[in-house]
């Protein structure tokens, strides 16, 4: 809903990192007084790499850590970079810099800091601002994939790699150069092309159902009745939502990684819009949806649009929840969105423009393509034609011309 009112807010952004320098971009742009609150030294979130690593659950489930990014040293993106920048910044290539299509974790950074340049946001950040446990006393070492960084210290051991999806993917390929043997248990022995070949290639890389228990002695059993003795498990099983720098009073709370009650994956309704959250979702094409978030956000603090009821509010995350128990979805794959029609509809909010179709097929391109070249697909690819008609575009053309490897 439009309105005709405005008003100029006192914001606060939690966080450098893509979600948190798009936020202040479109903040500022409405008008609004920021500050951003970084705990680092510099923008990036997640995509600051750290060498560092520290003490931690296992399962990664410390609430607080001065090592904030997960990224491991030869971590490379698995989008291509052409659909990955903000609507009005491409994600272009630049001499001298890491010019692959799928490049790795620092050429996001050096974007993500060129953006904060570009739009001069970095008089607004301040730095250095905070607002299974029983096989611990066995003869292994567990470790989540956060701590992970090469794969050396590995060298002629046993692995146990928990949870076959992208870090459990890459990480694997990565130890079974070092180790001894790796064994990849996850929750369906129905995997992908891709991985299957991996498997393949590798006789030290192996494919386990669930582990059923562990044992003081090193053993790991699996619910299929084999066992192994490890010298290491490695928790490749995503990350959980934590926000030890905000309260409220029990309002918005974690339960099993659902982070609610949340209209539109955004607003708790009896705080909104003072209080929001930008980057919830997840298995979307994230740049441009933040994007679009923080413009929603922009413009409701400003008065320029305005949320239905609370009592509204809360009926549609009602439907929500009872949407997906009818559908069978777990809840925590509550943010779990996969699909371009959700990010047109929250864009619609706001007039934002709809993902473009060519957006959209790279993206099913390099998912299709990984699914049958695991090892290969960031660097062999047959979307050519895709790309010619990316690079054309006004997301592309708007800046000129790029140099772009073909």
């Amino acid at each position: 809903m439009v309105s005709e009112t405005y008003q100029s807010k006192n914001v606060c952004v939690i966080g450098a990192g893509p979600s948190g320098l798009v936020a202040a971009r479109e903040l500022r742009k409405e008008g609004h007084r920021v500050v951003v609150l970084e705990q680092n030294h510099d923008v990036g979130g997640q995509w600051l790499y750290d060498p560092n690593v520290e003490g931690e659950d296992p399962l990664g489930r410390t609430p607080s850590l001065k090592v904030h990014s997960s990224l491991y040293t030869s971590l490379r993106l698995i989008s291509p970079r052409e659909i990955m920048g903000f609507t009005d910044f491409p994600f272009s290539v630049k001499k001298g810099r890491d010019m692959r299509r799928f490049p790795g974790h620092r050429e996001l950074l050096l974007y993500l800091k060129d953006f904060c340049d570009w739009f001069g946001l970095r008089d607004l950040i301040s730095q250095g601002c905070l607002p299974l446990k029983e096989w611990m006393h066995g003869r292994g070492k567990q470790m989540h994939s956060h701590i992970y960084r090469v794969p050396e210290p590995f060298a002629d051991e046993v692995v146990v790699v928990v949870g076959t999806s992208l870090s459990g993917q890459d990480i694997s390929m990565e130890l079974v150069e070092v180790a001894k043997a790796v064994y990849l248990s996850g929750k369906s022995l129905d995997i992908s092309e891709g991985l299957s070949k991996v498997i393949s290639k590798h006789e030290n890389l192996h494919l386990l159902p669930q582990i059923d228990c562990l044992q003081e002695d090193g053993k790991v059993l699996f619910v299929d009745g084999s066992w192994v003795i490890a010298d290491t498990i490695m928790y490749c099983t995503g990350y959980s939502y934590t926000f030890p720098f905000l309260d409220t009073k029990g309002i918005v709370a974690v339960d099993d990684d659902r982070v609610g009650p949340l209209y539109e994956h955004t607003f708790p309704p009896s705080l909104a819009p003072s209080l929001s959250f930008i980057g919830i979702p997840r298995k979307i094409i994230g740049f441009p949806f933040f994007e679009s978030q923080a413009k929603w956000i922009a413009q409701l603090l400003s008065g320029k649009r305005t949320l239905p009821s609370r009592d509204d509010m809360m009926q549609s995350i009602k439907e929500l929840y009872h949407s997906r128990d009818v559908a069978g979805i777990p809840k925590h794959n509550t943010h779990d969105i996969a699909e371009f029609e959700y990010c047109d509809r929250y864009g619609d909010h706001i007039g934002f423009p709809h993902l473009e179709e060519w957006r959209k097929e790279l993206c099913l391109s390099a998912l299709r393509n990984a699914d049958t070249d695991l090892e290969t697909y960031r660097d062999s690819w047959d979307d050519h034609e895709l790309l010619q008609e990316a690079l054309q575009s006004p997301h592309f053309t708007q800046h000129g011309a790029q140099d772009f490897p073909l």
